[in-house]
């Protein structure tokens, strides 16, 4: 599948077309609808050069909420770890 971004919105945009990849993959993969690994193929750069990218962005590589925990405290207990 292609998509096709006409060159108003990429004008628009002001910025190059690696750059409008870049911006697509990184919001892609901070809302979770891509892996790093497909994150990384959208944007056309190696996978540590996308991981410095969302470094230098803030965007953490793994989300880790309350939930998790919650799970990760409740298998130690079966466990007996805790």
């Amino acid at each position: 599948m292609s998509v096709i971004i006409s060159d108003d919105i990429l004008q628009a945009s002001q910025l190059t077309p690696g750059e409008f990849r870049q911006e697509i993959a990184l919001y892609l993969f901070q809302t979770g609808h891509l892996t790093l690994g497909y994150a990384s193929k959208l944007a056309e750069i190696h996978t540590n050069d996308f991981r410095q990218l969302l470094k230098q962005r803030n965007i953490p590589l793994y989300v880790y909420d309350v939930e998790d925990l919650e799970l990760d405290l409740k298998n130690l207990r079966e466990l007996g770890r805790l």
